[in-house]
């Protein structure tokens, strides 16, 4: 759990990055890679870091999503007012911050980066990430998977450059590639002309995104040499982006080899011997027993990964009015040691996705999930399958719609504001650490102009706002916003005030009727516990609940101010109640 330190590179990890450059370079190269990488620690070690080092994760740590230019406001640069918002309308409640790539970029809203070790002029400079690094914990984004078309690795390779003539995937378009594991429904090589010869090329994602060859040393040089950049200029947590598809071999679906595990070690290993407060967390939107293999054996691979059938299973759980099947789930989790943990969230700025629900959610229910999406006014992304067709892979809709009917919302705002907080304190009760997306923060709609505007499904959740008018609305009592942004900084702060909801606390599912979800708590010491009990059926109940052990003391509900007996324990519609359960909790 706790993060020691450790003073260059010691033997020991010396041995750990040699293991895993020869298990993906072969031994004779192994002794001439280490020194490499030696040579790119010493030059880390040298230069001075930007933002003191990060403290470890604590019951207090919530990170917020946002885009580097999520608010406009005249005269300044949108990095500028960003920070102030954070100061603003984060702090204290809110600690750490995930800036979706603030490199200059050519498509994807960021992640078709042309310059890695760049800010975006258009956001700002490192000084303003710099600024914010100092204030609150900084995820940076190391989109590693791919690198723009425009990339100057990308125009020196169209150019001949020998330099870079391995460090891109030429395959032969005849080549046999049907094993190969699409994320989306689009081709996977682009052609492109080169030397008047026509070459195609691998691109996952799209023709803007071309992939780098992990089997050329160099790229993983360059990647672990950026990663270290990112620590020097504040990075307190980096999330590999894509990371599933990092390697690549013709003759397997490239995804999840055992070489994409090793790069992801390697990086490990480098970074705990550097940069010991760093947290790595792999985006891997895939079922869960694969998600959580990037766990490795819980000490030597990602700290975090994204728990992606959250939001799929508190959608259904609230649209059904019924928690079994969440409940069920939650009960099954296990991490692999006491030193790892899960990245919590219920929305992000990609949709719904809907792959993490395989075999959790029965065919139905995804259908259902499907068609409230249609009639709440989002869109549906589908991927094609190898033998034909096509099947949802992901909800494009903002999740306070995603879960309201937008007549409900209007006739009767109060029982859809409570139907959202209870969807955001579920996930802020799980194990974990938990992350709030910015247009959940501030009670944000589907942006049905952006969609038209981009042609690109996942815009209905990244609309882009003006400051001032966003503060005005914020002030404004009456304003939906108002309440969902005060609503959820109740739950935040007091969050804040419980041990129980350490990252890494243990957690228990506990049997209740069908509409209500009930998690114990436990700090990792052991000596706080709380309950975590949400109603998700819209209905009044009251029920006796029965726990493993007797409270050491009168539970107290510390969010709603109430003594309560467990006998007989009431519940209003969508109510969320955390429970002391040791008499510490403030009064």
């Amino acid at each position: 759990m706790g993060k020691e330190a450790h003073h260059g590179l010691a033997p020991a990890i010396q041995e750990r990055i040699a293991s895993h450059l020869a298990f993906l370079y072969g031994p004779a190269r192994s002794s001439g890679l280490l020194e490499r990488v030696m040579a790119l620690a010493a030059a880390f070690q040298a230069q001075p870091s930007a933002a003191p080092p990060a403290p470890p994760l604590s019951h207090q740590d919530v990170m917020l999503i946002t885009y580097g230019d999520q608010f406009r406001r005249p005269g300044e640069l949108p990095l500028e007012t960003l920070r102030h918002f954070l100061k603003s309308y984060a702090l204290p409640y809110i600690r750490g911050v995930h800036i979706l790539p603030f490199f200059p970029y050519s498509s994807d809203d960021g992640f078709s980066v042309i310059d890695y070790r760049q800010v975006n002029p258009a956001l700002g400079r490192w000084e303003h990430v710099h600024a914010i690094a100092s204030e609150m914990r900084l995820m940076v984004d190391a989109v590693i998977n791919h690198v723009s078309a425009q990339s100057a690795w990308f125009q020196a390779f169209l150019q001949g450059d020998p330099r870079y003539r391995d460090y891109f995937i030429v395959v032969d378009p005849q080549t046999d590639l049907s094993r190969v594991v699409r994320p989306r429904d689009l081709p996977l090589l682009t052609p492109f002309q080169v030397g008047g010869k026509t070459l195609h090329l691998w691109t996952t994602f799209s023709a803007d995104q071309i992939d780098l060859n992990y089997a050329n040393p160099q790229v993983l040089l360059e990647m672990l040499d950026l990663l270290l950049f990112y620590v020097r200029n504040g990075a307190s947590i980096i999330r590999l982006d894509a990371t599933a598809f990092l390697w690549k071999e013709v003759g397997t679906p490239c995804i999840h080899l055992p070489q994409t595990h090793r790069v992801v070690k390697l990086m490990r290993a480098l970074l705990d011997a550097l940069a010991p407060h760093v947290y790595l967390i792999t985006e891997t939107n895939v079922p869960q027993r694969e998600n959580i293999s990037y766990f490795g054996d819980g000490t030597d691979e990602a700290h975090l990964v994204y728990q992606f059938a959250l939001p799929p299973l508190v959608l259904d759980a609230l649209v059904r009015g019924q928690a079994d099947i969440l409940s069920r789930w939650a009960a099954s989790l296990e991490l692999p040691s006491e030193g790892v943990t899960f990245f919590n969230f219920t929305a992000s700025h990609d949709g719904i996705g809907l792959r993490p629900a395989e075999g959790l959610l029965p065919a139905r229910a995804i259908q259902a999930l499907v068609e409230r999406t249609v009639a709440h006014g989002g869109g549906v992304s589908y991927r094609a399958l190898p033998h034909g067709g096509q099947q949802p892979y992901e909800l494009n809709i903002n999740y306070f719609d995603a879960l309201n009917p937008p007549e409900e919302v209007a006739r009767q705002p109060q029982r859809a504001l409570a139907r959202f907080l209870a969807s955001q304190a579920i996930m802020l009760s799980m194990r974990g650490l938990p992350a709030v997306y910015i247009h959940s923060l501030i009670g944000s709609r589907n942006d049905p102009q952006g969609v038209e505007r981009t042609g690109m499904l996942r815009a209905i959740n990244r609309q882009k706002l003006e400051y001032e008018p966003l503060q005005r609305e914020l002030a404004d009592p009456t304003s939906l916003r108002h309440r969902v942004y005060h609503g959820y900084r109740r739950l935040l702060e007091a969050r804040q005030n419980h041990p129980a909801f350490h990252p890494y606390g243990p957690q228990q599912v506990l049997p209740c009727p069908p509409g209500v979800f009930a998690l114990l708590r436990q700090a990792p010491d052991g000596r706080r516990r709380a309950l975590a009990i949400i109603e998700v059926s819209g209905q009044r109940q009251e029920f006796s609940l029965t726990l493993p052990d007797r409270p050491t003391a009168q539970p107290y509900d510390w969010l709603n101010g109430e003594a309560l007996d467990l006998d007989a324990l009431p519940l209003a519609p969508y109510q969320v109640r955390w429970i002391d359960l040791d008499g510490g909790a403030p009064r």
